[in-house]
């Protein structure tokens, strides 16, 4: 039993490079395990740094000196945080309190569309039924808006972090752009000279975080406008609140499509009942989901990610169970790290490879 054991682990960690790269995912893990909302900033700011490389590289392949490349970048950063912070999150604020406020009138004029279904099918629904459905409901939206109202009452501090993000990361983010050359030689140091294996992670990894950062922001950007120019268009209430959360829904595949449809059917349901200003809506609302699939994906991501739609959506489970947001925005370059380091990984074949090289 040792024997194998030991052949096992010969075969599989027999290389220096091996060893590390253990030890710095488990120290990796660690360090988000332990100091997970400590680091939240630094790496929001590094989020965000990948995402402003692309203007830098842009700049600097106009003769624009380095220094004021990152400049620019940066006050477009804080422009963009002073825009959501005074102008669009008040907006999306009123609409949210006022679409709290109708809820009593959402939930009663629900409750007569549910009356009809024990008149319709009375062998598969009954009053009593609906009753209790009804009432389950007011139940969880009471404790919902009592939860909403507490959070606003007694969670001040979380006011206190959104200002420290937005002092605290863009000063990282301006020296993440400004030193990352030597952030990175000074990580290096600390790696052996011979690194084959994770040259090659790295440099894919490196890859697939900037083209998906990048792309998902602009992506989100994209659908949120057209969402809001359509359902603008077409008068419905509510169109930044909702055309937002469509926007986000692209964070997570397949399930968040899913789930953004129930609240934009609820709301044109409720303000239109069945007419056909409401198949309008969700005729459109289908389009944007369809051209988001077919067109502007694969337009964004100039390297596709060749992962299978089952282990998409494990990841976005299992690592936004465990690191929430950042779990699930991450989870499909998570999942191709996976797959690179297993890709890389020294097996008995390459290394035979190696040695006759």
């Amino acid at each position: 039993m040792l024997a194998i054991v030991r052949n096992w682990v010969d075969r599989h960690f027999g290389r220096e490079e091996a060893v590390l790269l253990v030890a710095l995912l488990l120290l990796g893990l660690l360090l988000l395990a332990t100091l997970g909302d400590v680091l939240a900033p630094a790496l929001a700011a590094i989020v965000i740094a990948f995402l402003l490389q692309g203007m830098v590289d842009r700049l600097n392949s106009w003769r624009v000196p380095n220094w004021l490349s990152v400049t620019i970048a940066c006050l477009v950063l804080v422009g963009t945080i002073v825009t959501l912070l005074f102008f669009i999150m008040p907006i999306i604020w009123r609409q949210l309190v006022r679409l709290f406020n109708e809820i009593p009138n959402m939930l009663a004029q629900g409750q007569e569309y549910l009356m009809l279904l024990p008149e319709k099918y009375p062998t598969l629904v009954t009053a009593k039924q609906v009753d209790d459905m009804v009432d389950m409901i007011g139940a969880e939206l009471g404790s919902f808006g009592q939860s909403i109202l507490t959070f606003s009452l007694t969670n001040l501090p979380v006011l206190a972090a959104v200002l420290i993000y937005a002092v605290v990361v863009p000063i990282l983010v301006f020296f993440f752009l400004k030193d990352s050359r030597k952030i990175l030689d000074w990580f290096r140091g600390f790696l052996p000279k011979d690194r084959p294996m994770l040259s090659q992670i790295w440099g894919e990894m490196n890859q697939q975080v900037a083209n998906y950062v990048r792309g998902k922001v602009v992506e989100i950007l994209i659908v949120t406008a057209v969402s809001l120019v359509t359902f603008m268009a077409l008068g419905v209430n509510y169109a930044l609140l909702l055309a937002v959360a469509v926007g986000l829904s692209v964070l997570i595949p397949y399930i968040g499509a899913a789930v953004v449809t129930i609240p934009v059917a609820a709301i044109g349901l409720f303000q239109w009942g069945w007419s056909g200003e409401f198949l309008t809506l969700m005729v459109a609302y289908g389009v944007i989901q369809v051209l988001d699939g077919n067109v502007l994906v694969p337009l964004l991501f100039s390297e596709a990610v060749n992962l299978h739609p089952v282990a998409i959506i494990m990841a976005v489970l299992v690592f936004g169970g465990i690191w929430g947001f950042w779990g699930v925005f991450f989870a499909i370059p998570l999942a191709t790290l996976i797959k690179a380091i297993i890709n890389a990984w020294p097996t008995a074949k390459k290394v035979e490879a190696l040695e006759k090289a």
